[in-house]
C-alpha cells in the first residue's frame, strides 16, 4: 500500500512525501531556483544510517517535492520541525505521525562541515565528519596512519584526494593513533577539545586544555591553521602553536616552537631529527636517537659566525612567506626555485631522512616538487642515517645506502638505526701481540674522539689507540697551519658513529682489529653496500573495552561458534582431500614471490580490467608497448607488456627485483609486476609529465640543465653491461661522429654539425666536446675497452672543476 503526503511552504514552496509499497523510503527533490529553473535530484534514505534532510534547512527560495514509501517501524524517530517554518500540512490526519517519524530518521547529509560547537563531535565512523576551510584547500578530521589506525589531523585538500593519498601537515596524536570504531573528536561544554579512543575504554588521548565559559568554536582557516576562538574571537588555541613535522606558509617557527620528523615514510610517530632554535639563537637539526644526539646543521665543525649566522637576535623566528622564501631571526635565509610565483601550495617539512625540505605544487596537482633544502650537497652528512660501525654513501641514482665497517655485520638485518657489531673477538683488547690496524681511505667519522694529538706521526698515533682499551680506531691527517707548514695530527675513536664515504678526504682511517682476520678487496676498498629496505609495518593494538556478560547473549555465541567450527571442519575436510596438492603449491609458489620481489604481484585478469582491455596505449619501444591503468586502489599505472619474454620466472622475478630496488625521487616507482602463463608484464608509477624523450625538445631541458643531468645522474650498472644492439641508424651514428671528430679544422664548426640545432649555440663548446669523446667511448665495439660509469663520472667532474 502506497502513502503520500504534500506540504506546502508559506512562500508558494511545497514538499510531497509518497511511496510505491515498497520497504525502501525514496527520496525526490524538485528544486525551483529565482529564474525558473527545476532540476530533480533523487536519493534514498536508508535504515539507522540515513543522513538525508530536515525540512528546516531547505530555502525559501526552492520548491520541494519528496516521495515517500510505507516506512519501515525501526527506522523512525520523531520530529516535526516542518510546521515551525511555515509549512501548511495538505494529508490525511493519518499521515501526522508518519511525517513525524520520518524528519527526525532523515538528516540533511553536509559534505563540509564549517566549524565545530559546544557539545559537538566529529566520529571516525562517518566519513563527512570533516571541516573544512572556505576555499576548501584544507580539511581536518580523521586521517588513517595504519590497519584501523587513525589520527586526527589537517591536510592539504585542494585538489579533493582521500585516505593516505592526502598530504597532511599537522596531527594531533600521532604517538597514540585511535581506534577506527567510536573514537570520538569533541568540543566540551567546557571549552576543551578532546580526542577519545574508543580501544581504551573511551579514555582520553589527546585534548587542548582550554576553557571557555562562553561560547566557543572550531573553525579550520584557509591558512591550514585549526583555531578555537570564543565568542569574542579571543584566540583559545590553535594548531600553529604546537607544529608536527611541517610548517604552512605564513605559520612562524618560534623560541617555544619546533618540528619533529616523523619515524619513516609510512610511519607518522615521531622521529629522531628535529628543527629549534638553540640557546645561542641559532636554528639547528639535531639528530636526537635513542643512545645518542648531536647537532649536524649548521655543521658543527664550522662556527655558526663564520656560516653567516648571527647570534645576537634573541627573537628566535622563523617564517616560510607564500612566495618560497624562508627567513630567520639568526640571518639564514632559503629561496625556492620558484620563488616568486604567489598562485603555489607550499609547505616546509623536516622529513624523515633529516632534511628539511621546501616542497610547492601547481594548483590542481597532486604531485609535489622538491623546490629547496637545507643540506643539499653532502646528504650523509645528516647525523643517525646509519648508526654505529657503519658507514654512508650517497649517489644520484640511489640515494643514500648504508654500509658496515671491514669486520663488521649488520646488527639487525633490514635497520640500520640499530648500526653493525664485530663478526670477531679479542681475547684481551690491550694486548698489543693480538692486535694489527687495518687501513680504510676516503672514510671520515665524526666525533667521539678520545682526544686530539697535534703535530704527531703515525707510529705515536698507532701507539695511543693500542695502548686504549676501548679505542675502536683512530683517524690521521694532516692540516695547513697558520706559518703555512703542514702538520699531522691524530684523533683516536672510542666510538665509530656518523661514517660517511667522502672521496674528497685526504686522512687516513685505521680500525683496530685482530691479527687473524683477514678481508678482500672488495670489503676494504669496494665495501659492499646495502640499501636501506622500506619501514615494515607495524600492527597497532586496537581492542574494546570490556563490558558486562549477558549469560543468554554468551550461550548463543558459544553455541554458533561450536556450530560454525564444526562447519569449517567440513570444509577443511574437503579441501584437505581434493585441492590440497593445488592449494599448498600455489601457496609456496606465492610466498617465494613475495619473499623474493617485495612488491605486489598482479593476475593478468586484474591487469586486463585495470587497462580496460588494453585499451589506451601510452608508449611503445624495441621492448614492448606501455598501457595506461587505473588500479583498484584508484592510482593510475603504467603497465609495460614485454615482447619475446621467453625466460623463465625465476629470471624473470630476479630482473624485476632488480629494477624495483632502485629507489630515487626523480626515477619512477615500480609497484608490482605479473608473471602468468606466458605473459610478462610490469606495473610502474605514472609519468603525468611524460617521458625524458617526449621532453627533449621541450625548451625548459637548455644547455646547463642538459649537462648537470650528465654529470649528476649515474646508472645504476656499468658500461660493460650495455648490448651491443641497435637498429641500423643508430650504428651508422657512432662511426660519422668518429670521423667528424677526427677531421681537421675548427672545432666550432664540427660541434655545429653534431649538436642539436635545439640549443642554437647556447651551449659551452669545451663541455660539449667532452661529452661527445665520452659518448664515444662509451660505445666502443669492445665492451672491455669501456669506461666504467665511476669513470665517466670522474671524466666529467675533472672537467668541471678544472672549469
Amino acid at each position: 500500500m502506497a502513502a503520500s503526503l504534500k506540504l506546502e511552504h508559506a512562500h508558494n514552496h511545497e514538499l510531497e512525501l509518497c511511496g510505491n509499497g515498497r520497504r525502501d523510503v525514496g527520496l525526490r527533490l524538485k528544486l525551483h531556483g529565482h529564474g525558473g529553473g527545476k532540476r530533480e535530484k533523487k536519493s534514498k534514505c536508508r535504515r539507522e544510517t540515513s543522513r538525508c534532510g530536515t525540512v528546516n534547512s531547505f530555502s525559501r527560495t526552492i520548491h520541494s517535492t519528496v516521495y515517500i514509501s510505507r516506512p519501515r517501524r525501526d527506522s523512525l524517530h520523531s520530529s516535526f520541525a516542518a510546521v515551525s517554518y511555515g509549512y501548511a500540512i495538505l494529508a490525511p490526519p493519518s499521515l501526522f505521525l508518519f511525517l513525524f517519524l520520518f524528519l527526525q530518521s532523515c538528516q540533511l547529509s553536509t559534505l563540509a562541515l564549517p566549524s565545530l560547537a559546544k557539545r559537538a563531535s566529529l566520529s571516525v565512523e562517518n566519513p563527512d565528519d570533516v571541516l573544512v576551510s572556505s576555499s576548501g584547500a584544507f580539511s581536518a578530521g580523521f586521517f588513517p596512519v595504519g590497519d584501523n589506525a587513525y589520527g586526527f589531523a589537517v591536510w592539504f585538500s585542494d585538489p579533493p584526494c582521500y585516505g593516505a593519498k592526502c598530504t597532511p601537515v599537522w596531527m594531533a596524536n600521532r604517538q597514540d593513533p585511535v581506534n577506527g570504531r567510536r573514537s570520538t573528536f569533541s568540543l566540551l561544554d567546557s571549552g576543551n577539545l578532546v580526542l577519545t579512543d574508543a580501544g581504551q575504554a573511551g579514555g582520553e588521548v589527546w585534548s587542548s586544555g582550554t576553557s571557555s565559559p562562553s561560547a566557543a568554536q572550531l573553525r579550520l582557516n584557509d591558512t591550514g591553521n585549526l583555531v578555537l576562538t570564543d565568542d569574542s574571537g579571543v584566540v583559545l588555541w590553535q594548531s600553529f602553536d604546537s607544529p608536527t613535522d611541517t610548517l604552512l606558509p605564513q605559520q612562524p617557527l618560534t623560541r617555544n616552537t619546533f618540528l619533529i620528523s616523523a619515524r619513516s615514510r609510512y610511519n607518522c610517530s615521531t622521529g629522531f631529527y628535529k628543527l629549534y632554535f638553540d640557546n645561542d639563537n641559532v636554528l639547528r637539526l639535531v639528530f636526537d636517537g635513542p643512545s645518542i644526539s648531536g647537532v649536524y646543521w649548521p655543521f658543527p665543525w664550522a662556527q655558526s659566525s663564520q656560516l653567516g649566522r648571527f647570534l645576537y637576535n634573541s627573537s628566535r623566528i622563523a617564517v616560510l612567506d607564500p612566495l618560497g622564501s624562508f627567513q630567520s631571526s639568526d640571518n639564514y635565509s632559503l629561496y625556492t626555485s620558484d620563488y616568486g610565483v604567489a598562485a603555489m601550495q607550499r609547505r616546509m617539512t623536516l622529513d624523515f631522512d633529516g632534511n628539511l625540505r621546501v616542497y610547492s605544487r601547481e594548483p590542481g596537482s597532486t604531485v609535489w616538487a622538491v623546490t629547496g633544502e637545507a643540506i643539499s650537497g653532502i646528504p650523509c652528512f645528516i647525523h643517525g642515517a646509519c648508526g654505529n660501525n657503519s658507514l654512508c654513501s650517497y649517489d644520484h641514482a640511489k640515494g643514500r645506502s648504508c654500509s658496515c665497517v671491514p669486520g663488521y655485520v649488520p646488527k639487525v638485518p633490514g635497520d640500520w638505526s640499530a648500526g653493525c657489531e664485530p663478526d670477531f673477538t679479542f681475547s684481551d683488547g690491550c694486548v698489543a701481540d693480538e692486535i694489527r690496524f687495518v687501513k680504510l681511505l676516503y672514510i671520515d667519522f665524526y666525533g667521539y674522539d678520545y682526544n686530539t694529538i697535534y703535530n704527531t706521526t703515525l707510529e705515536k698515533c698507532r701507539q695511543t689507540c693500542l695502548s686504549l682499551c676501548n679505542c675502536r680506531g683512530f683517524q690521521y691527517s694532516g692540516s695547513l697551519s697558520d706559518s703555512g707548514s703542514t702538520t699531522f695530527n691524530c684523533f683516536p675513536k672510542i666510538e665509530l658513529l656518523n661514517g660517511h664515504n667522502l672521496p674528497s678526504f685526504t686522512g687516513e682511517f685505521f680500525i683496530k682489529v685482530p691479527k687473524n682476520k683477514t678481508f678482500t678487496e672488495d670489503q676494504l676498498v669496494k665495501r659492499t653496500q646495502y640499501t636501506c629496505s622500506p619501514a615494515t609495518e607495524v600492527i597497532l593494538d586496537r581492542t574494546y573495552a570490556k563490558k558486562g556478560k549477558n549469560g543468554a547473549v554468551n550461550f548463543m555465541l558459544w553455541f554458533a561458534s561450536v556450530v560454525g567450527g564444526i562447519e569449517i571442519v567440513v570444509v577443511f575436510l574437503v579441501w584437505f582431500f581434493l585441492i590440497r596438492n593445488q592449494q599448498d603449491v600455489t601457496s609456496a609458489h606465492q610466498s617465494y614471490l613475495l619473499a623474493a620481489t617485495g612488491f605486489k604481484r598482479f593476475t593478468y585478469d586484474e591487469i586486463k580490467k585495470a587497462t580496460k582491455n588494453f585499451s589506451k596505449e601510452i608508449g611503445r619501444g624495441t621492448g614492448g608497448i606501455v598501457y595506461k591503468a587505473l588500479l583498484p586502489d584508484d592510482r593510475v599505472a603504467a603497465v609495460k607488456v614485454l615482447n619475446n619474454a621467453t625466460s623463465g620466472e625465476a629470471d624473470f622475478l630476479a630482473e624485476a627485483s632488480t629494477i624495483g630496488m632502485v629507489n630515487h625521487m626523480n626515477l619512477i616507482e615500480m609497484w608490482g609486476y605479473c608473471a602468468e602463463g606466458k605473459h610478462r608484464l610490469l606495473v610502474y608509477e605514472f609519468m603525468e609529465h611524460g617521458s625524458l624523450a617526449q621532453n627533449l625538445s621541450s625548451p625548459e631541458l637548455h644547455w646547463k640543465r642538459r649537462f648537470d643531468i650528465a654529470v649528476g645522474i649515474s646508472p645504476t650498472t656499468s658500461v660493460h653491461s650495455l648490448e651491443s644492439g641497435g637498429d641500423a641508424k643508430q650504428i651508422r651514428l657512432i662511426p660519422w661522429a668518429r670521423n667528424k671528430m677526427m677531421e681537421p679544422g675548427r672545432t666550432g664548426s664540427r660541434l655545429q654539425e653534431m649538436v642539436d640545432p635545439v640549443l642554437k649555440r647556447n651551449y659551452d663548446p669545451k663541455k660539449m666536446e667532452i661529452l661527445i669523446e665520452v659518448a664515444l667511448k662509451c660505445v666502443e665495439e669492445d665492451k672491455d675497452a669501456r669506461p666504467t660509469m665511476s669513470q665517466v663520472v670522474e671524466m666529467l667532474l675533472r672537467h668541471e672543476n678544472n672549469d
